[in-house]
Formats: C-alpha cells, structure tokens, sequence
C-alpha cells in the first residue's frame, strides 16, 4: 500500500490519510440527502436518486482514488443537477430518461475533449471575469431554488417574487438552520451541513412536523440505471442542452482541480499539476458512469479541501470516502425521513461559496462588470443557465467591439459567443 499510494514519498500515513477520508466524508455527505431530493423533483423516485448517489460517487471517487491517485472525492454537483432537474426536465419538458442522455452524451463528449489538446487551448481561451459570472450565477440559481424550499421566496403575480413571510414553524426552522450552518462553519466545525440537517430532522421528529420511517435496512432495489432515451438527439433543443452541460463541466471540472491542486501540494515548480489528466479523465469518466447509473453530472467536490488540510496526501483518502458512502446504503429510511425544511438551507448555504470568484472581478471596468452582472442576475431569475452564458458572452463580445478593445478578443470567445446566439436565435429559427 505504501508503493501504491507512495505514503512515505508524501510524507503522511496510514491513519492520517483514513482521517482525512472522515473530514472529507463528513463535509460532503449532505449530498446523500439533498441530491436525491433534487432529482425528485424531476421525477426520479427518491430511492433511485439515493441509490444512484451513492454508486456513482463510490465509482467516481474510486477511480479518482486509484488512477489519479488524488485525495479528492467525486460526487454529483450541485447546480449541475439544479439544472437536470429544474431546467432540463422543469423548464424545457424532457423526461428524465432524455436528460440523462443528455448528461450521457455531454460527458462521452467532454472525456473524448479532455483527451485532446483543445481543451488546454479553449482553457486559455476563456476570460477570467467570464468564469467567474458562470460560477456565481450558477450559486445565485442555486440560492433561489433553496429559498423558494424554505419558503422565503415565493410566487407573486404582480411582481413575480416576493417575500413569504414565516406563516409556520418548518419555515422558521429552515431559516434557523441555515444561520446555525453559517455559524458552526465559521467556527471551523467539520460537518456543519450534515450536523444542522440532522439536527433539524431531529426536531422535526419529535415534534411531529416530519415523520421518522426507520434507522437502517438492506440496500433500496429501486434503480434508475441504465434508462436513457435517445429519442430527442436530433432536435436542435436536445443538442442545446447537451452543449450547455458540456460547457458546465468544462468550467466545473477546471476550475475545482487546478483549485484543489494548490491545496493538496499537486502543483510542480514549473507550474503544471501532477497526475492533472488523470484527474481529468477520472472526472469526466465519472460523469458518463453516473449518467448510466441514473443521476445528473458528477464533479470534483470542493470539500475535499477539507480533507487535505487534515492531511490527505494520496489516492488512500479517496478510498475512505468511498467506503463511508457504500456503507451508507444500508440508512436509506433514515436518509429518506429527512425532512425538505432540513435540507433546503443547505442549498442556500452551498450557493454562498460560488460568489467568491467575484472578489477577482475589476469592478471599476464596466466592460467587464455589465457582462458578469447579466450572467448572474439571468439565470436565477430565468432559471436558464444556458441564457445566462449565451447574453453574457454576447454583452462582453459587443460591448468590448463598441469600446474599441477588440484586441482583447480572442477565437475561443468568439465561438463560444456564436454558439449561445444560435442558441438565442433557436425560437426565431423555428418560426
């Protein structure tokens, strides 16, 4: 084990790294509860979404683990799968068997990219102010669908939202928990989501407000695997889709390793990452293994920083995430009990950690801040992540043109920027 992971050459050890497993696992393991009450809404049964969750962070996370030999776990993301659920299903009509095709086909896609040199040229290619508006915009969709759970945001016919006041106690509990999760966070307690939502659930319990169905029992036989539909791969709003989740793991996945990488010491003197490709591959392979397995696109947790500081070095911290998860399936009913009023301030709370690349932004440069503006103020209130990124490369395209810094375009850009006004163009295009 030692030649496998190369403890000694990384300077830590056995214990060390299952240690920094149990951090890791214990600051993600929200995701058991909330990613499947996710994928619920798009109508996959909680028991599958649960199921699928599980399996396909255990296969994620070991191929990270034993390939890449990374200290970082793989697990559905969050706001990818706000988008399979509220907009791909949701909003645009398709059944969840045709959005896991798409998730299917997006990630066959993006490997087969991530093979090549493209993707270190279109890597280059993006500005730094663009990633930055996708990454908060997509924290502020998150943020809203989580309100709306917690029932502070409401419809309104006159001004389309407007503020539900606490009108019961679920509410006031959501609004509690997600205070107690901020605080416990900036205490530097490991775990605060996962401890807030059972304490909630708890509450919930004995009050009466959500009721308990049970601690532990075999694995759900319930499965979405292996239920893709290819019936709509040919329609222009199939292959729109399919680009915008391509485009969504591409910054996802970039952004997290090259961040990780800093953290656990992965980066050369010469500035390139170790093992990088293999933890590309192991990234996007994991994305085209869940698809199968019945969930939305899978990612590289940020949370695995967490694990690192406590000193996961090797790929042996990612096999003690996979174990803690795989032994999570035999809690299905007590992870199932879990009430939405526990869990929907997690999202909240999750969403506020993708506003912080907006701290890089040059605010005094109105060139750059109107594009990033329109990318994270469109797709929370369209609930369309693809119009966001399709309004906000424009506006940086022609506004830039207008202000004569064309030379600070450049070709990557540019067709990104076609691409989002073919898809701007789609319901002209159909009439």
């Amino acid at each position: 084990m030692d030649r496998f992971f190369g403890l000694t050459d990384a300077g830590t050890t056995f214990g060390r790294e299952v240690f920094a497993g149990v951090s890791t696992f214990l600051t993600m393991a929200y995701i058991i509860v909330v990613h499947p009450g996710i994928l619920t809404e798009a109508g996959i049964p909680f028991e599958a979404g649960f199921m699928a969750t599980i399996l396909a962070t255990a296969v994620g996370t070991t191929i990270m683990g034993l390939w890449a030999r990374w200290p970082v776990a793989v697990a559905p993301g969050m706001g990818l799968n706000a988008y399979f659920a509220f907009v791909i299903v949701l909003g645009q009509g398709f059944s969840w068997q045709q959005a896991l095709t798409a998730v299917f086909i997006a990630s066959v896609l993006f490997l087969l990219f991530s093979l090549s040199r493209l993707r270190s040229w279109l890597i280059g290619a993006i500005p730094a102010s663009l990633r930055a508006g996708i990454t908060a915009g997509i924290g502020l969709f998150l943020a809203m669908i989580g309100l709306q759970a917690m029932g502070l945001v409401i419809n309104e016919e006159a001004t389309l939202v407007t503020f539900g006041h606490p009108t019961s106690w679920e509410i006031f509990l959501s609004l509690a928990g997600l205070l107690v999760m901020a605080g416990l966070e900036a205490r530097g307690i490991r775990g605060s989501i996962l401890i807030t939502i059972m304490g909630l659930s708890l509450i919930g319990w004995a009050t009466g407000l959500a009721e308990f169905g049970g601690f532990i029992s075999a694995p759900p036989v319930a499965s979405a695997a292996f239920s893709l539909d290819f019936s709509m791969v040919s329609s222009f709003a199939f292959l729109s889709v399919v680009f915008v989740l391509f485009f969504l793991d591409f910054f996802d996945t970039t952004g997290t390793l090259t961040g990780i990488a800093d953290i656990a010491g992965k980066r050369r003197a010469d500035g390139s990452i170790e093992n990088l490709d293999r933890a590309v591959v192991a990234d996007t392979g994991a994305s085209v293994v869940g698809s199968l397995l019945g969930t939305s696109s899978m990612t590289t947790y940020l949370e695995s920083a967490t694990g690192i500081r406590a000193g996961g070095r090797t790929g042996l911290t990612a096999l003690t995430v996979t174990a803690l998860f795989l032994l999570c399936l035999f809690f299905q009913p007590l992870f199932a009990s879990i009430p939405a009023f526990a869990t929907a301030p997690a999202l909240v709370f999750v969403a506020a950690g993708f506003l912080a690349p907006l701290a890089r932004i040059e605010w005094d440069d109105f060139a750059t801040v109107v594009p990033v503006m329109l990318m994270a103020v469109i797709m929370p209130l369209t609930f369309s992540i693809a119009a966001g990124i399709a309004i906000g490369f424009l506006a940086y395209v022609v506004i830039r043109l207008i202000a004569g810094r064309a030379d600070e375009l450049n070709a990557g850009t540019l067709v990104i920027t076609v691409f989002g006004m073919l898809w701007l163009a789609t319901p002209l295009l159909g009439s």
